[in-house]
C-alpha cells in the first residue's frame, strides 16, 4: 500500500465497517440521548490527592480541591470500580469526574495522574513530539510496512508511563481495540485473537513477543478501565500491554498507522489493523480488518 493509496483504502474499510461498529440512532432514541447529555452534565471536574484506600468498601478518601460553582475543598470518601481501586496508592494526586448520585454517594470515574505530576507532564511531553512528527511528515504520515513504527508516550494499564522504545529489540504485535465495543466481530474478536497468538507463541518458542492493544477511545478507556478489561478476561499481561493516553497522542498514533474513526453520535466507528513489528522497530507486516489467523502471525514471528 502506498502513501497515496492508504486513504482511499481505509475510508473504503470504513464504510465497510459501519454497519458492524454499531447502529444508527432509532426514532426512539431521543430519550436515551437526552439521558446521556443529562449524565454528562452531572460530572464535575475533580483534582486532588488520595489519601487512603479502603479496598474492602471499595473506597477512596480523598482531600480534593475546590469544585468551583458545585462545592469547597474538603476531604470526601468515593466509590470507584475495581479498576481504579487496584491502582490507588495514597499520596497520589489525580484528576477525576465526580459524578453524585440520588442515594448520596459519590463516585469518581475516569481517574488520571493529575497534570502536575511528573508522570503526565511525562506523558505531555510525548504528545507533543509526537504531533510534531505528524506535522513534519505531513500528507506522508502514514507509515508503510518496512518503515520504522512511530515513537510514543502512553499509560498502561498499570497506570505506569510507557515509551514505545522500551519494546526496541523485541517483536511487537500491536492492534487498536476500545473497551465499550459491542460487537463481538470487532474489538472482542481482536482481544481473543491476540490471546491465542500469545499462547501459540509460547508453544512455538517465541520468547521476545510484546503484544500492545492501544485505545481507540481514551476519553473513557483510562488506565483503571484497561485494568479492569484485563482483569475480567484472565487476561496474562507479562508481556501484553492496553495503552491509553491523551486524545491528540491517540489521534496522531492513528493517522501514522493508518487506522480511521469517528463518532457517530455516541457510536464509534472504526477500522481495524494490526501489525507485526520487528526488533529493529520496523513495521514487518500489517493486515486491515478482521480475517487473520493467528497462526500466520506467529508464523512471521518464527521466520528470519
Amino acid at each position: 500500500m502506498t502513501a497515496n493509496t492508504a486513504v482511499p483504502i481505509a475510508l473504503a474499510g470504513l464504510a465497510l465497517l459501519v454497519a458492524a461498529c454499531g447502529r444508527a440512532p432509532a426514532p426512539g432514541d431521543s430519550g436515551a440521548a437526552a439521558a446521556a447529555k443529562a449524565a454528562e452534565a452531572a460530572r464535575h471536574p475533580l483534582t486532588g490527592e488520595i489519601l487512603r484506600v479502603e479496598a474492602e468498601r471499595k473506597v477512596l478518601i480523598v482531600r480534593h480541591d475546590e469544585i468551583k460553582g458545585y462545592m469547597p475543598a474538603m476531604t470526601m470518601e468515593f466509590l470507584v470500580s475495581d479498576g481504579d481501586l487496584a491502582l490507588a496508592r495514597p499520596g497520589q494526586r489525580i484528576r477525576a469526574d465526580l459524578i453524585p448520585s440520588k442515594d448520596g454517594d459519590f463516585r469518581l470515574e475516569r481517574i488520571w495522574p493529575d497534570d502536575r505530576t511528573i508522570e503526565a507532564r511525562s506523558i505531555a511531553t510525548g504528545a507533543l513530539q509526537l504531533r510534531q512528527d505528524t506535522h513534519t511528515r505531513g500528507k506522508n504520515a502514514y507509515r508503510e510496512v518496512g518503515e520504522g513504527a512511530p515513537d510514543f508516550t502512553l499509560y498502561d494499564q498499570e497506570g505506569r508511563v510507557v515509551q514505545g522504545s522500551r519494546f526496541r529489540g523485541r517483536r511487537i504485535m500491536m492492534n487498536f481495540i476500545f473497551t465499550r465495543c459491542p460487537v463481538p466481530t470487532m474489538c472482542p474478536a481482536a482481544t481473543a485473537k491476540m490471546i491465542t497468538v500469545q499462547r501459540l507463541a509460547r508453544e512455538a518458542g517465541v520468547a521476545d513477543l510484546e503484544l500492545v492493544s492501544i485505545t481507540l477511545d481514551p476519553a473513557h478507556d483510562t488506565p483503571g478501565v484497561l485494568r479492569e478489561y484485563a482483569s475480567v478476561r484472565g487476561i496474562d499481561t507479562a508481556n501484553f500491554s492496553f495503552l491509553t493516553g491523551p486524545e491528540g497522542a491517540i489521534r496522531d498514533l492513528l493517522t501514522q498507522f493508518g487506522v480511521i474513526t469517528q463518532f457517530q453520535g455516541d457510536i464509534l466507528q472504526h477500522t481495524l489493523a494490526t501489525l507485526l513489528i520487528d526488533p529493529q522497530g520496523r513495521i514487518a507486516h500489517r493486515t486491515d480488518g478482521s480475517q487473520w489467523e493467528p497462526q500466520d502471525f506467529v508464523r512471521r514471528m518464527k521466520s528470519p
